[in-house]
């Protein structure tokens, strides 16, 4: 991903699966275009994949705690 919309949520009342759902439904509205990638920070879940429906989760040390960098992939 080259570019994306950096999405903040760190309402503790929210699952983890429903902060990406809101940035994905963000991103879709605003762009007009569906994002099949978000980044997060490495500590936001421990299982060695993720997916939350068509967006593939990827963890990574340099996006910050309760931060979603939603885009599309360039693969």
């Amino acid at each position: 991903m080259k570019t994306g919309m950096l999405w903040f949520d760190a309402d503790t009342r929210r699952a983890f699966d429903e902060k990406v759902e809101r940035a994905v439904d963000y991103y879709r509205q605003k762009y007009g275009d569906t994002p099949d990638l978000c980044l997060v920070n490495t500590a936001s879940f421990t299982e060695d994949e993720k997916r939350v429906g068509p967006v593939k989760i990827e963890r990574t040390c340099t996006v910050l705690p309760h931060h979603f960098w939603v885009g599309i992939s360039t693969n």
